[in-house]
């Protein structure tokens, strides 16, 4: 760690005692009776929701605005607005008149959407610090995706940027990534569910084999790569998946959802929810199987979610949440480019499985030491396997000979714990927030490799006793220890400027424990040379990670953002121990880092039209992937391994456009127009391997395009949209031509045409859609392993129907 770092560090904690005030406005709401009344959401009409109020009826919020429109929103009471005039202090209490009719959960999400358009989060949330970071917020509960098989393209379709792997019809795994991160999932953002980590181990393998079921989600934030201060050091930033909460108005409420789909698709998703005194729950059941649309690729998985709150007191709530995830898919392998043009849809593996077994558990606290100060604690931990097996060679056109299969198991069992301070505190009669926090993660994790049964079905028990001379045999464990303190402060220098600092210490120790066999045989299969080498590694690591937001609002439509933030990304220690017959890694790989720029302008114009405009530049050093080298003996292998410096930079933007507004329609409808685009160049400025300098990033299209029109008329709504991606390389060499493993080459454009309808009556609410309308064939994907290697199709045209019921 280097003195400038702590010069900085130190000049920010100074910094944070020099800010000037937000004003504060809080308040009762009540019902008519006079009684208090919970979970009342104030929303700033112009820039979104505020706060919710609390067992008492309280809310609290600070702005620096001057003139303001709040509104009170509640399932069972009228929407009010009130327009105040700020001056100081306010305080405003108000009254809620009953609706005199009972809704269904499906008109209450009606009548909310109409009203309001969220999609961006509020300089603090909680015990978070937004304030000058790009946020943008995926309402799952208002979207129209096709929610029972996770559709990534049209749940994430206004989150600019995105490249996403489109390889299932099931949408059992998440693969997304941007701005030229590997999408392979999602390992490039620090995944989490209701704020605590769910990947496999977030600095070893930070791969995420769970997806949090759609049906049940509330919202996705996606916070970019300023967030690796507060979350993690990752280059992408933040996903956070915010899972639907408990009625708070019924001590038992029951949702269900069927849903058919082409290629055998079924899906029942059943949640229960309420609250009664100072107890509340939410759970729900997921169920998915299907055949999937190419041969040797059925799938099933099974889900359960659930959250228990208890509110001790009006300042303290308690917490706990258990998930459990088991899927099993066959994998119909990889193609070459030959065998894709032939048939993208054939399949020459049908010995291929994989398995995962995901139990995660969290508890938390949130205590209110005042009314100027919050405190939470997260204790979470995960319990899992990860199971691959199957039939791997180089050339992904052999036919699998029916001997043994190659093994890979994980075990991944990791606990870790997240503490939170935020804090208002005054100086100079002015207001100002901090927020401090540390975590503690320890992770002791293992796989192995080795031979499976030469069977046909998903047998994951290894058969070393039967194939002792298998040739890829390895058995290593994995212990981590993760310590990091983190800061950030909102310093209000007027009413329209604020800067917010922030610092992120991290000590890291990664290590990696045990042995790998080297077994050589004759063209007769006897051994010829065996060897076991123990591989024992000890890396440790300390650094200090900086950062600074911006963000002026010249008034309550507009505001001007920026960031600068630093970010690392460890090396795994489980890519460089297991043996791929696709490529080669470089003994010298090593971890990567660099830092994120944003520079944009968001806000609402007169609810006429929601915009972010913003550029962006990733400045990544010592970059991991792909090249391809000769060899002495004239083979050519692909490599993994630290390339070069490289840098990408863009424009993304997003335009909603409220047309319903624009044409001065009635309330009986509802339509929008959306555009999405990423444009965005790539390049190496240098690197040691030859041919490299000059060369374009992996998995960077130079235009990424969403745009979409949806339209409703009363109870019945209709949505479109068309998806566009440019050519895309997937190695740093920037081959246009695949190799017999299908692994590097270019990635074609596509383009994808999704349509959808829905319609809800009383209870009940059907949806249905076909996905891929022109039925083009395409991929996204060239598999380096499992379910690979080679090229992965994407789903042809499809069609499904949801049924949901709410009793």
């Amino acid at each position: 760690m280097k003195l400038k770092d702590y010069s900085l560090l130190f000049i920010f904690v100074i910094v944070g005692y020099m800010a000037f005030a937000q004003q504060k406005v809080s308040g009762t709401i009540t019902n008519t009776a006079g009684q208090p009344i919970n979970k009342v959401e104030v929303y700033d009409k112009v820039s979104g929701r505020l706060t919710t109020t609390n067992t008492q009826g309280y809310y609290e919020f600070s702005t620096e605005k001057t003139d303001i429109t709040l509104v009170f929103f509640s399932y069972e009471f009228k929407i009010k607005e009130v327009q105040i005039t700020i001056n100081g202090d306010v305080v405003l209490n108000q009254t809620l008149e009953p609706l005199g009719e009972e809704l269904t959960a499906v008109e209450i999400t009606a009548r909310k959407t109409k009203v309001f358009e969220l999609s961006r989060l509020r300089d603090v949330e909680e015990t978070a610090i937004y304030a000058g970071k790009k946020t943008e917020v995926v309402l799952v509960e208002q979207s129209m995706a096709n929610l029972a098989t996770n559709n990534a393209r049209q749940i994430y379709s206004q989150v600019a940027g995105l490249n996403i792997y489109q390889n299932d019809d099931a949408g059992l795994q998440l693969n997304i990534g941007g701005r030229g991160l590997d999408p392979n999932r999602t390992a490039n953002f620090n995944t989490r569910q209701n704020g605590y980590d769910i990947s496999a181990d977030v600095l070893g393998y930070p791969e995420s084999y769970y997806s949090p079921a759609a049906e049940g989600l509330k919202e996705i934030q996606v916070i970019r790569g300023a967030a690796s201060l507060q979350y993690g050091t990752q280059f992408g930033g933040l996903i956070n998946f915010v899972m639907k909460e408990p009625n708070p108005n019924k001590p038992f409420e029951l949702v269900t959802r069927n849903t058919l789909g082409s290629f055998g698709l079924y899906t029942n998703f059943t949640s229960v929810s309420g609250t009664k005194d100072k107890w509340s729950y939410y759970t729900f059941f997921n169920y998915k199987r299907g055949d999937g649309f190419r041969p040797n690729s059925e799938f099933e998985s099974k889900n359960i979610f659930a959250h228990i709150g208890y509110q001790l007191s009006e300042r303290t709530k308690l917490s706990a949440e258990l998930t459990y995830l088991d899927y099993l898919a066959q994998q119909a392998g990889g193609l070459t480019d030959n065998m894709f043009n032939e048939d993208p849809y054939q399949s020459n593996r049908a010995r291929n499985w994989f398995e995962v077994d995901w139990l995660l558990y969290n508890f938390k606290l949130a205590h209110q030491f005042s009314e100027k100060t919050n405190f939470t604690f997260n204790f979470f931990g995960l319990n899992a396997t990860r199971n691959a097996l199957g039939f791997r060679t180089n050339r992904v056109d052999q036919v699998d000979p029916g001997q043994e299969r190659d093994l890979i198991k994980g075990n991944f069992n990791n606990y870790g714990f997240e503490a939170r301070l935020l804090s208002e505190y005054k100086l100079f009669n002015k207001d100002a927030t901090f927020l401090i926090g540390s975590k503690f993660y320890n992770a002791n994790n293992s796989q192995q490799q080795g031979p499976g049964s030469a069977g046909i079905g998903p047998n994951f028990n290894l058969q070393t006793e039967d194939y002792p001379n298998y040739p890829d045999q390895s058995d290593f464990d994995f212990p981590n220890l993760n310590i990091a303190v983190f800061g950030e402060n909102i310093l209000y220098l007027n009413d329209k400027f604020s800067i917010t600092p922030g610092f992120r210490f991290e000590y890291i120790k990664t290590e990696s424990e045990g042995f790998y066999q080297r077994i050589n045989t004759d063209a007769a299969g006897n051994v010829i040379f065996e060897e076991t080498v123990e591989d024992n590694r000890d890396f440790e690591r300390n650094f200090i990670l900086l950062g600074l937001g911006l963000s002026y609002k010249p008034n309550s439509n507009g505001e001007v953002y920026g960031n600068i933030s630093q970010n690392y990304r460890s090396v795994t220690f489980s890519d460089i121990n297991i043996n791929n017959p696709a490529f080669t890694i470089n003994p010298e790989i090593t971890d990567e880092d660099g830092f994120t720029v944003d520079l944009g302008f968001r806000g609402n114009y007169k609810r006429f039209v929601s915009y972010d405009v913003g550029a962006f530049a990733l400045f990544y050093n010592d970059r991991i992937g792909f090249v391809q080298k000769g060899l002495d003996d004239g083979r050519v292998v692909s490599e993994r391994g630290n390339i070069g410096n490289a840098v990408m930079y863009g424009v993304e933007s997003l335009f909603d456009f409220n047309l319903k507004k624009i044409l001065r329609m009635n309330n009986d409808y509802s339509f929008n127009y959306f555009i999405n685009t990423s444009i965005i160049k790539s390049e190496y400025t240098s690197s040691e391997q030859s041919g490299i300098e000059g060369n374009e990033v992996e998995f960077v299209p130079d235009l990424n395009l969403k745009t979409g029109l949806r339209f409703g008329y009363k109870n019945l709504m209709a949505n479109a949209q068309y998806t566009y991606l440019g050519r895309q390389f997937t190695d740093a060499t920037n081959s246009l031509e695949s190799n017999l493993s299908g692994v590097i080459g270019e990635i074609p454009e596509y383009d994808i045409l999704d349509i959808s309808l829905s319609y809800t009556y009383k209870m009940f609410k059907l949806e249905t859609g076909v996905n891929n309308v022109f039925d083009n064939a395409y991929f996204t994907r060239r598999a380096t392993g499992y379910p690979g290697p080679g090229i992965i199709p994407s789903a042809p045209r499809n069609w499904f129907t949801t049924l949901e019921v709410t009793f």
